[in-house]
This record gives structure tokens, C-alpha cells and sequence, in this order.
């Protein structure tokens, strides 16, 4: 359903779990700070809304006794800055898709979307999961790398810092699933009407393999 280069996008900006348990709660995002990519979501809402696109904002769900987005906790509610702005659909899910066990796909579809952007946190856990599920349903999509984050991880596979996990997952976006942009590029196409670069998994190999024998 990706649009052709000659047809505007139908648009709808999805904002992914900016709940306060990633503003220096338990699951505190790391890279980029929350501080700067939280002021990219709010210029993506406000901008989505200035130009007629619709917003979509998604909760993350979890029961009383969970470490983090726990049921009636501080942590697991809309951050406020995203909670005083206006929304067209709202979304609550208990896994890392937007999508699975939700009514989001039957509200894109009932809206005439073809195309989501996504923004909101994490970049490697329900944001990939969320792109990922929508471009296997046939959905265009593009991620605004400035306006999500990372956390590191450390477990028996290995350690990896929150700057390699958010910066390796949006390459691999950009190769296949989602055209990734900074917001403030984002906001030009909406002004624009231009689509935003997308690329191939052949074409980001040969480029590595280019700069690898170079």
C-alpha cells in the first residue's frame, strides 16, 4: 500500500507509549534524552495537527504489580504534555504492536490511511514492533528517529548501549521498513508534499560493503 512517488500519502501520526516511566521512571530513555526527543513527539502532534493529519495515541498497558506502566501507577500514564493535546483515535494495548489485539488496523482502514508515522518510545521494542506489523499489513510507513529512544540492555546475548541499540534499529528501518527522518524534515514534507527517501536491503548492502573495501 506504499503510495507512489506521484500520490500525496494519507497520513496518520501514531505516538507510541510516551508515558512517564520513560521521563526518568523505571524505564528512564536514555538515547536520544527524553528531554529532546518528548519536544520532537509534541512538534509532530502539532504539526500533524495544523496540517488535517490525524493523531493517534497509544498507551501501554500493564497490571498493578509490574516494575514499570503499572495500573494506576504515575509511571504509566500519558505524559502530560502529550495528554493536554488533542488526539483522533486512542489506542490501549498490552503487547509491543499497536496493532495486535487493538482496533487500530479496522480505524486506519475505516479512515482511508495508507500511510502511519511513528514516534514515541522505544525505538527497538514496540515502535519496531509496531512498523514492522504494519508494513506486513500493507501499510507505508516512516519513523522519526529524533522523536523515540532507546535503553541500553545488558542480558546473556550480550551488552548494548542505548546509542547502538537506537542507531542500529533505524538502519535497519530505513533498509526495508519505514522511511526514517528527523522531524523536522517530516514537517517540510507535510508542507511539501514530498515523500520521504526510502531504501532497499540490496542497496544498504552495497553501500557496505563499498564503504567496507573502500
Amino acid at each position: 500500500m506504499s503510495a507512489p512517488a506521484n500520490t500525496a500519502a494519507r497520513r496518520a501520526l501514531i505516538v507510541v507509549d510516551v508515558q512517564n516511566d520513560y521521563d526518568g521512571g523505571n524505564l528512564a530513555i536514555q538515547h536520544p534524552p527524553f528531554r529532546d526527543s518528548v519536544v520532537n513527539v509534541t512538534r509532530a502532534m502539532d504539526a500533524a495537527s495544523a496540517a488535517g493529519i490525524k493523531v493517534v495515541v497509544v498507551k501501554q498497558m500493564a497490571p498493578e504489580m509490574s516494575p514499570i506502566f503499572a495500573l494506576g501507577s504515575h509511571g504509566g500514564e500519558l505524559h502530560p504534555e502529550i495528554a493536554r493535546r488533542g488526539r483522533n483515535h486512542y489506542v490501549e494495548k498490552n503487547l509491543p504492536s499497536a496493532f495486535t489485539g487493538t482496533d487500530l488496523e479496522d480505524w486506519l482502514r475505516a479512515n482511508a490511511i495508507d500511510t502511519i508515522a511513528v514516534v514515541g518510545y522505544m525505538t527497538h521494542n514496540c515502535d519496531l514492533s509496531t512498523i514492522i506489523h504494519a508494513v506486513h499489513m500493507g501499510f507505508a510507513v516512516e519513523f522519526l528517529s529524533d522523536a523515540t529512544g532507546s535503553v541500553p540492555y545488558a542480558n546473556s546475548a550480550g551488552y548494548a548501549s542505548a546509542e547502538e541499540i537506537h542507531r542500529v534499529v533505524s538502519i535497519i528501518l530505513q533498509s526495508r521498513f519505514a522511511a526514517v527522518l528527523k522531524t523536522a524534515e517530516w514537517i517540510d514534507c507535510l508542507k511539501t508534499g514530498a515523500l520521504p527517501e526510502r531504501d532497499t536491503i540490496h542497496a544498504s548492502n552495497q553501500r557496505a560493503l563499498s564503504r567496507s573495501a573502500a
